[in-house]
């Protein structure tokens, strides 16, 4: 049988981007993003919530110009 310990499980395309975005949203609001993420309290749990939204807006942004630049490029 094949050792499979050394594969990474699938990622969405855009995972590392929301990671990056949510890390710079957290540095910005004056936190460290690892010490938030090791967190369990509500206020950490707001935080990260807040973080995540913001992550979702921005994608949302980078995901709409990819469709309008494939669309000028014919490739949609």
């Amino acid at each position: 049988m094949a050792d499979i310990s050394d594969i990474r499980p699938a990622e969405e395309p855009l995972a590392e981007l929301e990671r990056a975005i949510i890390d710079e949203y957290l540095r910005g609001a004056g936190y460290d993003p690892g010490v938030v993420r090791e967190r369990h309290d509500e206020d950490a749990h707001r935080i990260l919530v807040l973080a995540s939204s913001y992550a979702a807006g921005k994608l949302t942004e980078v995901e709409a110009r990819l469709h309008y630049l494939r669309t000028l490029r014919g490739q949609e």
